[in-house]
């Protein structure tokens, strides 16, 4: 059985890896991946793939930066002479970014059967360009392979038949355990003179976030008025370090801007925190297995489970709602206890395989 797995962004690769490991172990399966480069820096690409043991991609597109439509209209074309060429049994798709979309709507368009991983998750704010993508892949792919039972509830109201449905758990729940062993061997708090427990970590990169100036302007001066507390690392996302290039930055030594970095290296660094501060959607779950504090920098959340189940808490954008909640979580008993989901149990990639060969 040959299997095409399309991916273009790092949260893809996370997701990707398990699945990858998987496929290799089975014989009857023959499996390509191809790679579009929507996340075009090729070295941390390439750190990502290294770190996470992912095999060298049998196509890479470079299709690179641009709009979402160009993303993936330029997609779409690479990828449709791939696709007819190989004419695999299983086109596999993960999250929801541009790539994702492009490479379902192709796969449709050429004949071929479509498995969308992560499949039902709904923020249901459709300003979201990912909220789009989900709704849409959702829509045409003929077996949705879903984390929880939230998103099987999602998409049943959809109207989605139930024998598109197959809840398999997080996958990316596997990749974080399988790398833990090897992120433990990263220096990287000693390179940064960090104690465990004693610093936070953020993140931003959802446009709703870093293309408005204002916005990013308020949520960099809550997180300096943060490092007033603890030391705060930002490694910078490049799309926000652009945004950042324009503005007036807080001048404190205990707010460390930090190049992005490789996935190993970042989850030594998360895992050992005090709280993390984020609008990602795959740290939202990963803290919750660890039971890391997060708190979410958006109005909504795509994965409530975390918060239902978990350790993340939405608090918007609004600097004083930030700083209040932190300082709330920073007075609070800590190590928390970690909490895993039903099937967030490391093996969600052996029943998406499963679920491929029993919907042959």
């Amino acid at each position: 059985m040959k299997v095409c797995s399309v991916v273009g962004a790092r949260p893809n690769f996370v997701k990707l890896a398990p699945l990858a490991r998987e496929l290799s172990r089975r014989p009857q399966f023959k499996h390509i991946i191809i790679h579009t480069g929507q996340h075009y820096d090729a070295s941390l690409a390439d750190a990502f793939f290294s770190d996470l043991g992912i095999p060298p991609p049998g196509h890479a597109l470079g299709i690179g930066s641009g709009t979402a439509t160009t993303q993936t209209a330029r997609t779409m074309l690479a990828l449709e002479p791939i696709l007819r060429d190989q004419r695999p049994d299983w086109v596999v798709v993960v999250g929801d970014v541009n790539a994702t979309l492009a490479a379902t709507l192709t796969a449709v368009q050429c004949g071929l059967r479509t498995a969308h991983v992560e499949a039902g998750l709904r923020s249901h704010d459709r300003t979201m360009p990912e909220e789009i993508n989900r709704r849409l892949v959702d829509a045409v792919a003929d077996l949705l392979l879903t984390p929880s039972a939230d998103a099987d509830d999602n998409l049943q109201r959809e109207g989605v038949p139930p024998e598109r449905i197959r809840r398999v758990g997080n996958v990316m729940v596997d990749s974080l355990l399988w790398a833990l062993p090897h992120a433990a061997q990263s220096p990287i708090l000693s390179h940064l003179g960090l104690t465990a427990g004693a610093y936070a970590v953020a993140t931003l990169h959802r446009p709703s976030n870093v293309d408005d100036p204002a916005t990013l302007q308020g949520l960099v001066w809550a997180l300096a008025q943060l490092a007033q507390r603890l030391p705060v690392v930002f490694p910078v996302h490049p799309r926000t370090q652009a945004r950042l290039d324009g503005l007036a930055l807080p001048k404190t030594p205990r707010l460390r801007y930090l190049p992005p970095l490789g996935y190993l290296d970042f989850l030594q660094l998360w895992r050992q925190a005090r709280l993390v501060l984020t609008d990602s959607g795959g740290l939202q779950e990963e803290t919750t297995v660890l039971g890391i504090p997060c708190l979410t920098l958006r109005a909504t959340t795509e994965r409530p489970i975390t918060v239902w189940e978990g350790t993340n808490r939405i608090v918007g954008t609004a600097p004083d709602a930030i700083l209040s909640a932190a300082e709330h979580i920073l007075t609070q008993p800590y190590p928390v206890a970690s909490r895993r989901p039903d099937l967030w149990d490391g093996r969600t990639a052996e029943r998406i395989v499963d679920a491929l060969l029993e919907a042959c």
